[in-house]
């Protein structure tokens, strides 16, 4: 399980917006992940107020 919580805690130095950590979860789902739990909000200034529904699209289809 992806856990949207230590995903940003692990690579915070490298994720500095919201599309950035769209790109990391695709790659995450990618790679063999099965869930995602969107346990915090992300921290961005550009998180969108669909930020849940847009990381949920992003894991559910990597290949975009």
């Amino acid at each position: 399980m992806l856990w949207l919580s230590e995903l940003l805690m692990r690579e915070q130095d490298q994720l500095q917006s919201f599309e950035a950590l769209l790109e990391r979860v695709r790659q995450h789902a990618r790679e063999g992940e099965h869930f995602l739990s969107s346990d915090v909000k992300p921290p961005f200034p550009d998180t969108p107020p669909d930020w849940e529904d847009r990381l949920e699209a992003a894991f559910t289809s990597p290949l975009d």
